[in-house]
């Protein structure tokens, strides 16, 4: 076998079957994390596998800019072929400092400001806006002839006066201003867990997060998932409908609604 159709035989294995559609997931930790604890992880169970490909690309501790900077954005855009679709979810990372720390905030708002800093390691770079990072990823996915969807971001365990939090900072209202400006879809998957979460109660949900506030249980990230499946039911023309099927643990009593623990 020539070294052309062994890398063909390698690819064709990391994305199931090359020719066919492929859903890639980009994001942060809440998306992919270790032993299943990221949403992103369960989201193939919810697809018929055989028809399209479901490739999580969300990497843990990323924001919106360093998903850029490091070269994990050049790497899925590299893959991307027409016709496939990209879930956009960023923000939990974005509003740390620019320049310290870990350096991977980003400037906040949606304009076109940006700014240079001098990193920890020495080096400059000139940081941008949410706002300026997210519609990179909305251009860059349309030019490739591919379809980009926004997602706002999962929700914290953070509670008050039996009521959860429903966001961090703005990031899902700018990710909303955002996707309606490109013209492009956008799911609200803040509000959609806020309620199932209050649904449950602030004891039951404890259960569904692992260390901390943010990260989730493999329990919680199923549910995460099973919600962005709702949102995506819920599109306009469902573009990705003829591809999913029902849930493991679902049932035609459920209406078609996320199973809660």
């Amino acid at each position: 076998m020539g070294v052309m159709m062994f890398l063909a035989v390698l690819a064709g294995l990391a994305f199931g079957q090359a020719s066919l559609p492929t859903v890639f997931v980009i994001g942060d930790s809440t998306a992919s994390n270790t032993e299943n604890r990221g949403w992103g992880d369960h989201l193939a169970a919810h697809f018929e596998t055989s028809r399209i490909n479901v490739v999580n690309r969300a990497r843990a501790g990323r924001s919106s800019r360093t998903f850029q900077t490091e070269g994990l954005w050049d790497k899925v855009l590299s893959d991307l072929k027409p016709g496939d679709y990209v879930l956009i979810q960023f923000g939990h990372n974005d509003a740390g400092a620019p320049d310290k720390d870990r350096a991977r905030g980003s400037l906040p708002g949606l304009g076109g400001e940006s700014k240079e800093f001098t990193m920890p390691d020495g080096h400059t770079e000139v940081v941008h806006t949410f706002g300026w990072y997210m519609r990179k990823f909305i251009s860059d996915t349309q030019a490739k002839g591919a379809h980009p969807i926004v997602l706002s971001l999962t929700v914290r365990n953070i509670w008050k006066d039996g009521k959860v939090e429903r966001g961090s900072g703005m990031f899902s209202q700018w990710s909303a201003e955002i996707a309606k400006a490109a013209g492009v879809p956008f799911i609200d998957i803040t509000n959609a867990v806020a309620d199932q979460y209050e649904k449950l109660g602030e004891a039951q949900v404890k259960e569904l997060f692992s260390t901390d506030h943010t990260h989730t249980s493999p329990a919680g990230a199923e549910l995460n998932a099973e919600v962005v499946v709702e949102g995506l039911k819920g599109l306009a023309e469902n573009p990705l409908g003829s591809f999913m099927r029902d849930p493991p643990g679902s049932s035609p009593e459920s209406g078609g609604n996320p199973r809660v623990p």
